[in-house]
């Protein structure tokens, strides 16, 4: 009687227990979140930055979470497998809840060591999408209910899915897509099978078995027993997993996960304010740059390797460098500091207060001063005015200050020296008169401060802010000294300037995005080539033909300078600026501009030694070299040769009367004389060109006084002192005329033919022609059809020359032309229609 009495108050707590658990589970699954949720779940995405081809990733930008939500088939295999492996081997037998598993779990934990959970894959997934991290019963219970419930609304591979994709891995790396970049730069469908058992050991704690943390041998034992598993479950072979445990776990450094920094954050920094910076951590965005990923390595090291160089040599401790396509405007490099992963230089300083070397700055975007480099924009206005290549000015003392003296001292209404300005070139030497085309080649100061002046200030700041030079912003700060770089631009806006006349004054806007599409593939933003015309092309078209002049250049760089290519025609211009603060060199081809400054980041002052040509030019040659290695070779198209009417714009600097002469025979110029050796001279006094011209028109009439410019004086006695000291011959007319090119002397040319009919010709193998000269011949050529067949050159010493063809004449009618030059440049050319019949 009593043991059944017993059993009855067994059975009711039994029962009582039941119904107790069956009311708590109805409480807590009244208050559960919906399942369904999990799928709807908005997962925050971080923006990826690539490269111009979509497949190099350059940045990762996120918040707290780095991800990217890929498709289940587009996770490789092993990844699976060795996720099932590490957490939930029976993932695909359970209902969601793995009765087995709690009880091994149990059991393990019961007889110590490491503590075991057994939470499935779906109730993991259940924990992190829907709940909390508390450890309760409550919360446990609520976890187990709505991992079934989800097992019900989804497929397995759809819940492993969201898993791989949801799971942290440490280092802000959520899902499996984001944790192979971080830690192998790999895409998900590249990861090796170790890679993949040393992924799928993260998830469990994260921080603690962290690739870049203390406990890599732990991080090792766990991935180890992963393989293990996988090779017991069928997963893999014995051999594989072997194969796989005695390789060493290597994952890129921290950093690496950025690539190309200084430009990745000017492109972050562009994203945050079209965007907002939440949208751009959170919203996934797919960013494809214009970057050039081989040129940009190619660049950094470049710069690295100079730099460390430069700072021995010429106290030079940052370099920057830009590199851009002048056809598309797109930025193909940029490199904003020597090394953007080294500390500030010297050591203990504050960056951006004295720090000679603040790798972080990106120094390709902050204003500097351009020293010379500034010139062509000068020039350019000028020639926009009517100037010319062959214009001449004088690069002798000139005081500049009218209210000084024409000596460089104080006048009366200067007190002070401070207040004259009188520049020299860098090698305080005068050279007397130089026409523009060297005077820029050369970049002469003198000469350019008084084509400033020519051009006018405020119309030459307007030439540079058309080209993209976006810091001038207040003209009337500006005085003569702009011309050798008295203003702040950035290496970024000067780089994209030029380019503008590589590309027949065309500049296309300088751009660092291509694409930007959002999570969904959507496209928000894409490139649109912003190009607009801003100089005009013959003088755009002069600028380049001035600027990869290398003889014009001569006697200032050596005939083999670093901004030499043999056989290319590259322009280029140096800029160093006072007291050798800031050192630059940008020059160009068709296809590619690239901008070079080296300098420190807090101005202190190189040695003396760091001329431009010596610290940037070298950068700067080398990233050309790697550059036309990738392209074809191109050529600047010439400008028009034209002889502007007035005097001066072609070199006269002397008063009239104005002669011309044969600059062979020194004789007065005739018709016969070959245009190209027309020279102009003028007889009278030499003159400053203030005298000669109108700087307010210089297309107009020239001035009726001297005293029309408040300069002309200060001018004019600069070059009366130095014509005094080096003496220039009075010009007189020659007497006789130019007897050297006149009909008579010119080469006469006969064709030998094999019928003395031509139209009756048959078997021409050869086109044989005699030519008699009073001065030796300098060239014969022939043409057929006016296609160029051969050339003769000098010494050519027979008067029967013969031309052998390739092969014989076909039936038909020709035009055969062959043209003669003697030495004294005396020309003929002889036409003659032939038959085959």
């Amino acid at each position: 009687m009593v043991l059944r009495r017993i059993g009855f108050f067994v059975l009711i707590l039994c029962f009582a227990g039941t119904v107790a658990t069956a009311v708590s589970i109805f409480v807590l699954a009244r208050n559960l979140p919906n399942p369904e949720r999990i799928s709807e779940r908005a997962v925050a995405e971080s923006t990826k930055i690539y490269d111009r081809t979509g497949k190099v990733l350059l940045y990762d930008i996120h918040g707290e979470e780095k991800r990217t939500v890929i498709p289940f088939d587009q996770i490789p295999p092993n990844m699976v497998r060795a996720t099932l492996a590490a957490e939930d081997a029976r993932f695909y037998q359970h209902p969601g809840v793995d009765v087995r598993g709690v009880v091994r779990a149990l059991l393990a934990n019961l007889r110590g060591g490491a503590v075991q959970g057994g939470s499935t894959i779906t109730q993991q997934l259940v924990k992190k999408a829907l709940l909390s991290d508390e450890r309760t019963i409550s919360r446990k219970t609520k976890e187990a209910i709505l991992a079934i419930l989800l097992e019900r609304k989804y497929s397995k591979d759809e819940i492993l899915g969201m898993y791989l994709n949801q799971i942290p891995y440490g280092s802000n790396a959520y899902g499996i897509s984001a944790a192979a970049q971080t830690f192998f730069a790999k895409q998900p469908s590249e990861l090796t099978l170790a890679q993949a058992a040393t992924l799928a050991a993260l998830p469990n704690a994260p921080t603690h078995f962290s690739p870049y943390g203390s406990h890599l041998d732990e991080l090792v034992t766990r991935r180890n027993r992963i393989l293990d598993r996988m090779a017991e479950a069928g997963f893999t072979t014995k051999e594989d997993a072997t194969a796989a445990k005695n390789m060493a776990i290597t994952v890129i450094p921290p950093h690496q996960g950025l690539l190309a920094p200084h430009f990745v954050m000017y492109v972050r920094e562009h994203l945050q304010e079209k965007y907002g910076e939440r949208a751009v951590e959170q919203s996934g965005f797919k960013v494809i740059t214009t970057l050039d990923v081989d040129m940009q390595n190619a660049a950094e090291k470049i710069v690295k390797d100079a730099a460390d160089l430069n700072e021995k040599q010429a106290g030079a401790a940052n370099a920057a460098a830009v590199m851009l396509d002048p056809k598309t405007g797109d930025i193909l490099a940029m490199v904003g500091s020597a090394d953007y992963w080294s500390k500030p230089k010297p050591d203990g300083c504050k960056p951006g207060v004295n720090c000679r070397f603040d790798p972080v700055v990106n120094i390709a975007t902050r204003s500097r001063q351009p020293g010379s480099s500034f010139k062509p924009f000068v020039y350019a206005t000028a020639f926009k005015k009517g100037f010319t290549p062959e214009t001449v000015l004088f690069d002798v003392f000139t005081e500049f200050n009218t209210y000084c003296n024409v000596d460089g001292t104080p006048g009366p209404s200067a007190t002070s020296e401070t207040h004259c300005y009188h520049p020299q070139d860098y090698d305080g030497t005068f050279r007397g008169p130089v026409d523009l085309r060297h005077a820029l080649a050369q970049s002469l100061n003198l000469p350019a401060v008084k084509l400033l002046y020519l051009a006018g200030i405020k119309d030459s700041i307007a030439t540079a802010q058309s080209m993209g030079i976006s810091t001038l912003t207040d003209p009337d700060r500006y005085g003569l000294s702009l011309v050798l770089g008295g203003a702040e631009v950035t290496l970024l806006d000067m780089t994209s300037a030029y380019g503008a006349f590589s590309q027949d004054g065309v500049l296309h806007q300088k751009s660092a995005i291509l694409r930007i599409e959002d999570a969904k593939g959507q496209v928000l933003e894409e490139k649109k080539d912003a190009a607009a015309p801003v100089v005009d092309t013959e003088i755009s078209r002069t600028m380049n033909d001035v600027l990869s002049d290398n003889q014009a250049r001569v006697p200032v760089f050596s005939p083999s300078s670093s901004l030499y290519f043999p056989g290319k025609h590259i322009a280029a211009k140096t800029g160093t600026t006072q007291d050798y603060r800031d050192a630059w060199t940008i020059g160009y081809t068709p296809s590619i501009v690239i901008g070079v400054w080296v300098g420190n980041s807090d101005n202190t002052a190189m040695r003396h030694s760091a001329a431009s040509v010596m610290v940037a030019a070298p950068i700067w040659h080398k990233l050309m070299a790697h550059a036309l290695d990738k392209m074809p070779p191109e050529e600047f198209i010439a400008p028009e040769k034209k002889g502007p009417a007035k005097a001066v714009f072609r070199g006269m600097y002397r008063g009239g009367p104005f002669v011309k002469i044969d600059s062979v025979s020194k004789k007065l110029a005739t018709a016969d004389t070959p245009p190209e050796l027309v020279q102009e001279v003028g007889l009278g006094p030499v003159q400053s060109i203030l005298g000669l011209m109108n700087k307010d028109d210089p297309l107009g009439p020239a001035p009726t006084n001297s005293d029309h410019d408040p300069q002309y004086d200060h001018w004019q006695s600069g070059i009366n002192l130095w014509t005094a000291g080096h003496g220039i011959p009075v010009s007189s007319a020659p007497s006789e005329t130019d007897d050297v090119h006149v009909p008579e002397k010119r080469p006469r040319v006969l064709l030998i033919l094999s019928n003395p009919d031509p139209n009756q010709l048959k078997d021409v193998h050869e086109i044989t022609t005699s030519v008699t000269a009073t001065f030796p011949l300098r060239e014969v050529s022939l043409f057929i059809n006016d296609e160029l067949i051969d050339s003769k050159t000098a010494p050519i010493v027979t008067q029967q020359l013969a031309f052998p063809l390739h092969s014989p004449l076909t039936p038909g009618t020709y035009t055969i032309k062959i043209t003669a030059y003697d030495a004294m440049e005396n020309a003929t050319t002889l036409e003659q229609k032939i038959m085959i019949p």
